[in-house]
């Protein structure tokens, strides 16, 4: 952004080339500029927003940069889908995974009844009885009560508070034998009938969990497949707005060229000392200003060769037009340098090439001082 903002006219100097009868000129020049302003500041926000986009994207993947070459080329492959299509791919695999999950809990529910029906199951059916047994300790002992029927009603519910999948409900039924354990000694019965069915339980799980791995593994794959359609959606509105707001920054370079364009034309013409003054700042830009400054010259010129090894520079011949945007450009240019100072230094090359054209500069100035005023 910073090039726009540096290259608005300061409507105070133009107010110094322009004569006073066309103060209401410099009035609409003001307006415009201020309607430059207000754009180059949305712009502005939007760059922000777009870069913060960028910078987070580039986090992400350096965060999950394994398997990166291979994840690359696929994105690469990928067509982005429309969020619309999204929508429609995420209810369908939703759909699907629930209708997989629920045959494996089907599946886990015949497991389930096959421990339950052991001989040694009645104490883990219902809920303890603490208070009828006496049991006054149970609740500092065990943090978790967990019994069969309260597995039972909860792989029932339908009110969405019941299991989400299978590995939830292992996890309660080994709650259930484990609290037993914990809470009875070893030698008792209770310890002893919990402890066979766990094992048998545990023979049975093994039996399933190559299916549950699966679908996790499926889910796992799915979900990335997703974030992965999710983030080029994002990418390609992102990348959208970048054009956009090149295609405004065009724009607003363009009013910005035509607004320079009225000014100069309006300004009165420039007078001997300040012609001097303007050669001497010349010879005081960068090297990289220079070539700027060569560059407008060289725009209504056609045959000025701002690329020669030797320039020679005219000032007095140039045209207002030429003058006052020169002006401009000095000032800004000189104003930027001294917030930031080029480090010290630099190319030979281009140090050589800078003494020579003020030279140049220098030169030229000292020959038409020679000339007597007409």
């Amino acid at each position: 952004m910073e090039p726009v903002m540096a290259s608005i006219p300061d409507i105070g100097n133009a107010e110094m080339g322009i004569s006073k009868d066309n103060s209401a000129d410099v009035e609409q020049f003001r307006c415009c500029v201020d309607e430059i302003f207000q754009k180059v500041d949305e712009l502005e926000q939007r760059v922000n927003e777009v870069e913060q986009f960028y910078l987070n994207t580039n986090k992400k993947q350096q965060s999950s940069s394994r398997g990166s070459s291979i994840g690359k080329e696929r994105d690469k492959e990928r067509h982005i889908p429309s969020i619309k299509k999204q929508q429609q791919d995420a209810s369908r695999r939703e759909a699907a995974a629930a209708k997989r999950m629920q045959e494996l809990m089907r599946q886990f529910g015949t497991l389930l009844r096959q421990i339950t029906q052991h001989k040694w199951a009645w104490p883990f059916m219902q809920p303890v009885d603490v208070k009828g047994l006496g049991l006054h300790d149970y609740y500092e002992v065990i943090e978790k009560p967990m019994d069969f029927s309260t597995i039972k009603n909860q792989m029932e519910a339908k009110d969405g508070t019941g299991y989400k999948n299978v590995r939830e409900i292992c996890a309660d039924v080994r709650l259930v034998f484990n609290n037993a354990m914990k809470y009875n000694d070893e030698g008792s019965d209770v310890h002893l009938m919990a402890k066979t069915l766990l094992e048998k339980f545990e023979e049975k799980w093994q039996q399933l969990l190559p299916k549950v791995t699966e679908e996790e593994k499926r889910r796992e794959e799915e979900e990335a497949e997703a974030q992965i359609d999710i983030q080029l959606v994002r990418e390609a509105a992102h990348a959208k707005l970048v054009r956009e707001i090149c295609n405004e920054l065009y724009e607003v370079d363009t009013h910005l060229e035509q607004l320079r364009e009225t000014v100069v034309q309006k300004c009165r013409k420039m007078s001997t000392e300040e012609k001097r003054n303007l050669g001497t700042a010349i010879a005081r830009l960068s090297t990289e200003d220079l070539g700027k400054a060569l560059e407008i010259i060289a725009q209504n010129n056609p045959g000025f060769q701002a690329m020669a090894e030797e320039v020679e520079i005219d000032i007095d011949a140039q045209s207002e037009s030429t003058l006052w945007r020169l002006k401009f450009f000095v000032k800004d240019a000189l104003e930027g340098r001294g917030k930031s100072a080029a480090s010290a230094g630099g190319n030979n090359n281009n140090n050589k090439r800078k003494k020579e054209i003020c030279d140049a500069i220098a030169k030229t100035a000292k020959k038409r001082s020679k000339k007597p005023s007409s």
